[in-house]
């Protein structure tokens, strides 16, 4: 596995939700919800050098066969601009199916409901699909996803 921290998006139409893990990459958290449109890749770089994070990893949002649509093109797009804003530090595209509903669902059980929870859903998406990935890692030795290439 390797060591450092590792920050999470989970790109949404209105909000970026974002969680980074410790730097073991044992345990993702939440960290902050950034608004989508002017500056948010900014912000996504300016979290990525104070939390010295070694990459970041895009949901990829596909349906439950595994086909890509719209929000998967709009994310790869993202992505690939976030790894142009970034460069040279890793950005890699990781299949978020379900984390949403996770994290809603996690929310609910926690008792967080209504506008609190829609404060903070998009950070527990994001955190849901870092622990997936770390996950994964630490069960195939592999890094998570595919690597992003940047655009403009």
């Amino acid at each position: 596995m390797r060591q450092g921290v590792r920050l999470a998006v989970d790109v949404g139409t209105v909000r970026i939700g974002v969680a980074r893990c410790d730097p073991n990459g044992i345990l993702a958290s939440p960290l902050e919800t950034v608004k989508r449109g002017k500056g948010d890749l900014d912000r996504l770089a300016e979290l990525v050098a104070e939390h010295e994070a070694i990459e970041v990893v895009v949901g990829l949002p596909t349906s439950l066969s595994g086909r890509e649509g719209p929000a998967a093109e709009a994310a790869r797009e993202f992505a690939g601009r976030l790894a142009g804003r970034l460069a040279p530090e890793v950005v890699r595209l990781y299949d978020e199916r379900l984390t949403t509903v996770t994290a809603e669902s996690g929310l609910r059980a926690g008792g967080v409901h209504g506008q609190a929870r829609r404060k903070v859903v998009d950070q527990a998406a994001a955190a849901v699909l870092l622990q997936a990935a770390l996950d994964g890692e630490r069960l195939t030795g592999r890094p998570p996803g595919e690597i992003v290439r940047g655009s403009s």
